[in-house]
């Protein structure tokens, strides 16, 4: 008797199409078939629009649309650089002369009040903004703008504890008034180029702002170069 040889029909190639896409083309009987499903769900907390342009203020990354080459983080580099030098310069000299770590004698350095705790303070303040010159691009800006913001409180702070017992860092008048002339500088240098109406089309927070309209006029400069 003839032997009978059964052929198995192979499925439609069809069937497989999903399977294809990890890298297999030949149909075969150990597949588990494709099922299609709902995107997974994401258990990560919705953050608020506000908490996210907080975050993400202009929507940029720093290697991105920032190097740490551009002409602007220079300028950022510039302000951290110059503040930080000031203000450990400031913060050695009133080391040097040993003045009490709360003293509120009245001891000056560079025409303003200090005692140790506002020198350590000025040092390690210095340090930050040493690592943000060093670092440049768009995390200097932000910590220069940060920075600004602070001394600019701490002014408003200070100013009323004068003449109080909670004066601890031994601020005067001319003391506050430093605090907000080095926080509007810090703000000056941490926002040139990336906060106003008039940004320049090729500056790199108006492109990271307006992603479609970068796009499409670079594109036109493309086909004008072609």
């Amino acid at each position: 008797m003839a032997a009978h040889t059964f052929h198995k029909t192979p499925a439609p190639q069809e069937s497989y199409a999903p399977h294809a896409l990890y890298g297999c083309h030949e149909p075969h009987e150990n597949y588990a078939p494709f099922v299609a499903h709902e995107p997974y769900e994401s258990h990560e907390p919705e953050r608020s629009h506000l908490v996210r342009r907080l975050l993400h203020p202009v929507n940029a990354q720093l290697d991105d649309h920032l190097p740490t080459d551009h002409k602007l983080s220079k300028v950022y580099r510039v302000g951290a650089g110059l503040t930080g030098l000031l203000l450990i310069v400031f913060g050695i000299l009133g080391l040097i002369d040993r003045i009490g770590f709360f003293d509120t004698g009245g001891d000056t350095v560079l025409a303003l009040n200090t005692n140790g705790a506002l020198s350590v303070l000025s040092i390690c303040i210095g340090a930050l903004l040493f690592t943000g010159m060093v670092i440049g691009g768009t995390f200097a800006s932000t910590l220069n703008i940060v920075l600004g913001l602070a001394f600019i409180a701490s002014g408003f702070v200070n100013l009323a504890l004068l003449d109080t017992q909670l004066n601890f860092l031994a601020f005067e008048i001319q003391n506050v008034l430093f605090s907000f002339v080095v926080g509007v500088m810090l703000m000056w240098f941490g926002m040139y180029g990336r906060v106003g109406s008039a940004l320049p089309h090729d500056n790199p927070y108006w492109r990271a702002r307006h992603p479609e309209q970068a796009a499409r006029e670079q594109r036109r400069a493309g086909m004008r170069n072609h």
